[in-house]
């Protein structure tokens, strides 16, 4: 019943909140496409569940083609574009994700999904992350909202995601997986609205 009520509940509020915020997020499209060259959205290939590829939508922070020279945003990183800082520091380029919860792809609340490169690091305990649906938010999300800053604190940034945040983001997100539930994907919700407006 759990999984029947989560799918219900992501299809519902995905929908209410794309008809709902239509208008604005429309604005956001035109304002993405007249700061810098390029299309208002972002694809990028992340792993989901049981393993399968998909292609997961942003709101476009960044200039094309920055991907090919890494893909973590660290600190004041120069690809980030005047909008994606805005859009990027109140989670509004996550939006386009709400397609990827209507498809089938995410849920509201799940592990946020990595791209392969890192995925294929995973020990075997740490690919139990793959057995539910990616989300939007879950204890990790929260517990590192402010990633890019602590990355642009690094020398070497990707050594410490490797070593260091991958790993606990990965203890966080089987925290959940352990512990899910209808009522605590709820208050999950509340402490993420509630932390990115803080």
């Amino acid at each position: 019943m759990y999984f029947f009520f989560k799918r219900t509940f992501d299809i519902l509020s995905s929908l209410c909140v794309l008809i709902i915020l239509f208008p604005f997020l429309l604005i956001i499209g035109l304002w993405i496409s007249i700061d810098s060259p390029g299309g208002p959205f972002y694809r990028q290939i992340r792993v989901g569940k049981n393993g399968k590829e998909f292609g997961l939508l942003k709101f476009r922070s960044m200039r094309p083609n920055s991907d090919q020279s890494g893909q973590l945003t660290v600190g004041n990183d120069s690809r980030v574009t005047k909008v994606g800082r805005f859009i990027r520091k109140y989670k509004i380029d996550e939006f386009p994700q709400l397609l990827n919860i209507i498809k089938g792809d995410m849920s509201i609340v799940g592990p946020r999904p990595e791209v392969p490169k890192y995925v294929g690091m995973y020990n075997d305990d740490q690919k139990r992350v793959l057995n539910v649906l990616p989300g939007l938010t879950d204890f990790a999300t929260l517990e590192y909202i402010n990633e890019q800053e602590i990355l642009g604190e690094s020398s070497d940034p990707e050594k410490t995601y490797i070593e260091v945040v991958m790993p606990d983001k990965l203890s966080l997100n089987l925290k959940y997986v352990n512990q899910a539930s209808f009522w605590l994907d709820i208050k999950l919700i509340f402490r993420t609205v509630a932390k990115i407006f803080s």
